[in-house]
């Protein structure tokens, strides 16, 4: 059911990680028009200034459905409909695992538009110029999971 994708060397991972997963989720918000949404790291946050999907961690009781709609009204002031799920999996960050839940979403009809509430820079790009940024480790993952299963109406965008 899950893939392991892993950063650092297997030695380090395997002695320093956290045992539980943490949860997380995450959204390939599409616009209709092939690009997805792709969000900057505040320069003083881990991980700083890396692109990401939007998203964070899942609170304890709470479904990664509900986190991922919490996570994008607080994060961009928007209200997403989840369209469809992509597999999660866990990604190693040597000091602490993540369980990763991928949603791919588009905007509600009422939805004001996306902005950087919590991020320094917001970017709606094709997947395929995705590669031109420096993507967050645990966001390859992802990408590889939307271009294998692309929306009929994006896949010329791949």
């Amino acid at each position: 059911m899950y893939s392991v994708y892993s950063v650092g060397t297997p030695s380090s991972s395997a002695s320093s990680a956290s045992s539980t997963p943490i949860p997380v989720v995450c959204a390939v918000l599409e616009d209709g028009t092939g690009r997805i949404l792709i969000a900057q790291r505040p320069a003083d946050k881990h991980l700083g200034l890396l692109w990401e999907f939007p998203g964070g961690k899942v609170e304890p009781g709470e479904a990664p459905a509900a986190a991922l709609f919490r996570e994008l009204t607080e994060e961009l002031g928007c209200t997403p409909v989840i369209t469809r799920t992509l597999e999660p999996f866990l990604h190693d960050y040597t000091r602490v695992v993540i369980e990763m839940f991928p949603f791919v979403c588009h905007l509600a009809p009422d939805s004001p538009a996306p902005a950087a509430l919590e991020h320094v820079e917001l970017r709606w790009v094709l997947p395929k110029e995705l590669t031109a940024f420096a993507l967050a480790p645990a966001d390859w993952p992802v990408v590889a999971r939307y271009r294998s299963a692309p929306p009929a109406t994006c896949a010329s965008h791949q």
